[in-house]
């Protein structure tokens, strides 16, 4: 497997707030610049989702795949696997850690691993991660912070 990489970011809004936009996986085409398409296709019990179908276009890298999630009870850790090889990855292993912070804000770490199935130099890899996990980030803090905003 690759090597991971983390990244954090504070947003303005309670861990409640930012789980619930982590975890509205329709409404990821309005605010991921990158993805397409995000359909649940699997459930839990509970109604979060188990397993979601995204349709990715990032210009040099499009993908289609579905990640199998997984949830701490309160929503503090939020971690994903590919279920199967896709077209471009090997592997995907993530997860979002979220952490209330005293000041009503929250820290959210993103960690990442992708293994490619077309080669790429581990420069340039480790560059399209960051890149990839800063952008995700932003996108995330913008849109929870957007909407917390309009409540």
């Amino acid at each position: 497997m690759a090597d991971s990489s983390t990244q954090s970011i504070t947003i303005g809004a309670s861990p409640d707030q930012v789980a619930a936009i982590i975890c509205d996986f329709p409404s990821y085409p309005e605010w991921t610049e990158a993805v397409r398409r995000a359909e649940v296709i699997e459930e839990y019990e509970d109604g979060y989702a188990s397993q979601v179908r995204f349709s990715l276009d990032a210009g040099v890298l499009a993908d289609e795949y579905v990640l199998a999630y997984e949830y701490a009870e309160d929503l503090s850790r939020i971690e994903w696997h590919l279920v199967a090889p896709s077209r471009m990855q090997k592997a995907q292993r993530g997860s979002y850690d979220i952490v209330g912070n005293p000041d009503g804000t929250c820290t959210v770490t993103y960690t990442l691993e992708v293994e490619l199935s077309v080669g790429m130099l581990g420069m340039f890899r480790r560059k399209a991660e960051k890149m990839i996990m800063d952008t995700a980030l932003k996108q995330l803090k913008r849109r929870v912070e957007e909407t917390g905003a309009a409540q």
